[in-house]
Formats: structure tokens, C-alpha cells, sequence
């Protein structure tokens, strides 16, 4: 079948096999280099936020000051690996402009020449997208998690929140949300590559919303329908968004784009 996803990618693959390759070991060198060049940027982005750390605490800590709740050492070394864990992650984020620039080093010469035109549009809607994620987890969906957990749930405890607990259950929210909304980029590539178009994720659209209310049953604090809702429409929007960046990079697209114009 012509639509079949597998013919498809398949056809892909086959299609980029016959762009100017590199050997094994020029692989290995060039992939050496990008690791290296992400490693660099990973350690200046950890110089440019280490001075800060205690702004950082303040801010990883505000959902709980803001109930009136603190977190609790539980180990001696607690402290010591929160300033660690934070300065990293936001090391991480201010190096992740030019890790993503490796990256896409990386692939290039797997890409032709009018699909390289992509990269800056790539690396600015990648990074903006995670902040949008993580910002919508910080600001919504993490406040509400501790007033539905600890104070609703949990109103009838004591609250010993831990260091460590309140900071893996805090990194997990922010990171896998800013993660969540980096679906248009996936849809983005797949569709780049040729491996599916947007008339495959047209029609798939009751498994997009049956995933993304999955997701939204997963992680939303509030177990009610209006507020699984609320939590959905923002990664359903994105769903949207990723269907027309598909439309516009699909190179069925512009195979027949190039022949009009011929």
C-alpha cells in the first residue's frame, strides 16, 4: 500500500541512503566532536548559574512556602545535593541553545540542502517550547498538586516533606511537561524525514486525544473532568500545531511544490 507508514519510511531511508555519506570512523570523529561540544557548553551554562543557587532553592521551594509548608533534611547530605541538582538542571537549560546546535551538527549531513534552512526555526521553537512546558507545570499544574496532595489529601497528617522527594517529585512534573510539549518537533521530524505526513496524523486523531487525556489523567493533580480539560487543551493545541508543521515540511509537499514551479 502506497499510505502504508512502513512502505514509507522504508522508502524514506532508501531515498537518503543515496546522499553523499560518511565512513564509519568519520561518524565516530564527528560524533566526538558534538559530544564534546555539548559537554563545553553543559559546563559554561553550570559556571553562568552556580553563582545563583540560592535563588534557584527559593524558586524550586516557592509552590510549598507559598502554603506555608518547608522541606525537611532527612539526610545529612540532602542539602549538598540540592544545590547540585539544581545548578545542573539550570546549567542544562541555559546550555541547551547550543547543545541542540551539536545536535543538529550531528544529523546534517544526513539532510539535504533546503531542509538545513530549518535549523534555527528548530533550535528556537525546541528550547521555547520546553521553557512553555515547564513554565506551565511551574505556574499551574505543581501549585495545585500540593494544595489537592498535601493539603487536601493530606490535611489530616503531619506533612514531613523531604528534600529529596519534594525535589524528584518537583523535577518530574516540570521535566517531563516540558517534555510533553515538545510534540510538535517530533511530529515535526517524522514528517521532515518522510517517514509519515500530516494526512497519517489527520487520521489518527482519536489515538492523539486518547493519549493526550492519558497523560493529562497521569500527571494532572485535579481528578475532576474540568480540570483534566484544562490540562489537555494545551498539549492538544500543540498536537494541532505539530499537524501543520507536518503539512508545510513533508517533502511529498515540496517534491510537487518544485515541479509547478518547473
Amino acid at each position: 500500500m502506497a499510505d502504508d507508514p512502513i512502505d514509507k519510511a522504508r522508502a524514506a531511508v532508501t531515498e537518503r541512503v543515496e546522499l553523499p555519506g560518511m565512513t564509519l570512523m568519520e561518524h565516530l570523529e564527528e560524533l566526538r566532536k558534538r559530544l564534546m561540544g555539548a559537554v563545553i557548553s553543559l559546563f559554561i551554562g553550570l559556571g553562568i548559574a552556580s553563582p545563583f543557587y540560592k535563588q534557584l532553592i527559593n524558586m524550586l521551594q516557592k509552590p510549598l512556602t507559598q502554603n506555608g509548608l518547608a522541606m525537611n533534611m532527612s539526610h545529612p547530605t540532602d542539602a549538598i545535593e540540592l544545590i547540585i541538582k539544581t545548578t545542573l538542571v539550570a546549567g542544562a537549560i541555559l546550555a541547551s541553545p547550543a547543545i541542540l546546535y551539536q545536535l543538529w551538527l550531528f544529523i546534517a549531513p544526513g539532510l539535504y540542502a533546503n531542509e538545513k534552512k530549518y535549523v534555527f526555526p528548530f533550535m528556537g521553537s525546541t528550547v521555547g517550547l520546553f521553557l512553555g512546558g515547564a513554565w506551565f507545570g511551574y505556574r499551574w499544574v505543581l501549585p495545585d498538586a500540593i494544595k489537592i496532595l498535601v493539603l487536601g489529601f493530606g490535611k489530616d497528617f503531619t506533612h514531613m516533606i523531604s528534600i529529596d522527594e519534594y525535589t524528584s517529585f518537583f523535577l518530574s512534573l516540570i521535566l517531563g511537561l516540558g517534555i510533553c510539549f515538545e510534540l510538535p518537533i517530533l511530529m515535526f521530524f517524522v514528517a521532515l524525514f518522510g517517514l509519515v505526513d500530516h494526512k497519517f496524523f489527520l487520521k489518527q486523531w482519536r489515538y492523539a486525544i486518547l493519549a493526550v487525556f492519558l497523560v493529562a489523567a497521569f500527571l494532572c493533580p485535579d481528578p475532576s473532568p474540568v480540570g483534566m480539560c484544562l490540562f489537555a487543551s494545551p498539549l492538544l493545541l500543540l498536537y494541532v500545531v505539530g499537524v501543520i508543521a507536518a503539512y508545510f515540511v513533508n517533502p511529498n509537499r515540496r517534491k510537487a511544490k518544485e515541479l509547478t514551479a518547473a
